[in-house]
């Protein structure tokens, strides 16, 4: 039988998605909270392995196993072996062909920036603090050059395993909402630190360090050295996984990111 879930967590004391040694990783948890609830070996499989300190309400992940369970088990049986900063949020029965990676057709982010000249106290582990002036809509009108198919090298860790750098960005929106700058990008998958290099670069726009074309040039010469700063990890967040419409999943809920909308 194959199962999948809906997690949500908060990134920030973990070492990523994927299972390490050594380190907590929110795959190692989930994978334990399921062995105990299922009485056997639990292998999770994600739509996608975020980095060190990034949160997700939008992961999904897959597993196959032998037993029947309850969806109530499945939920609140499992989220009662979890810690506090990891929670499924739904569960769904799948065909035998579902992937959670493979099946997908796209991933949604949203990279949420706290912009004052004063740091915050409160919620500090869910947002990146800037804090020069941004001029969101120069941002948003750089970022239109990255939307379709790319070269996305320039915007690609340089220690970037994928075999192509090649990405198809459906869309890139920068909006200001008070005292706060909200991306969202949507494509049909991500390069590791695509999304924190995109934000990186367009706060260079944002701040003035770089006129609004810089981020066609930067497109177009296929070098991360030119590129700006990687932007921190805590500001970013998986808000949804797309697949074919007929496997039905559920979508993810916003929680407090719904304030953001």
């Amino acid at each position: 039988m194959k199962l999948a879930l809906g997690i949500e967590y908060d990134g920030s004391a973990y070492y990523g998605w994927q299972r390490q040694k050594k380190v907590p990783s929110i795959q190692d948890c989930l994978e334990r909270a399921l062995s105990t609830v299922a009485n056997e070996a639990i292998a999770v499989y994600s739509a996608g392995r975020t980095d060190a300190g990034v949160h997700a309400t939008g992961q999904v992940v897959h597993f196959d196993t032998r037993v029947c369970r309850s969806e109530d088990a499945w939920t609140r049986g499992v989220n009662a072996n979890l810690p506090a900063d990891i929670a499924v949020r739904w569960m769904a029965p799948m065909p035998e062909d579902f992937h959670a990676r493979f099946s997908a057709i796209a991933r949604r982010y949203r990279y949420i920036i706290y912009n004052h000249h004063l740091r915050p106290a409160l919620l500090v582990r869910g947002m990146t603090h800037y804090y020069r002036p941004i001029d969101a809509s120069s941002m948003a009108r750089a970022g239109q050059c990255l939307l379709g198919e790319h070269d996305f090298t320039s915007f690609r860790a340089l220690q970037c395993q994928s075999r192509t750098a090649y990405r198809n960005v459906h869309y890139l929106h920068v909006n200001r909402k008070g005292l706060y700058v909200v991306v969202d990008i949507k494509a049909n998958a991500f390069i590791y630190h695509m999304v924190r290099n995109i934000v990186g670069s367009l706060l260079e726009v944002g701040c003035g360090n770089q006129p609004e074309g810089w981020i066609a040039e930067l497109l177009a010469c296929r070098d991360r050295r030119q590129g700006g700063a990687t932007a921190k990890a805590d500001g970013l967040y998986l808000t949804a996984v797309e697949y074919p419409s007929h496997l039905a999943l559920p979508m993810p809920m916003s929680g407090p990111l719904g304030m953001m909308e």
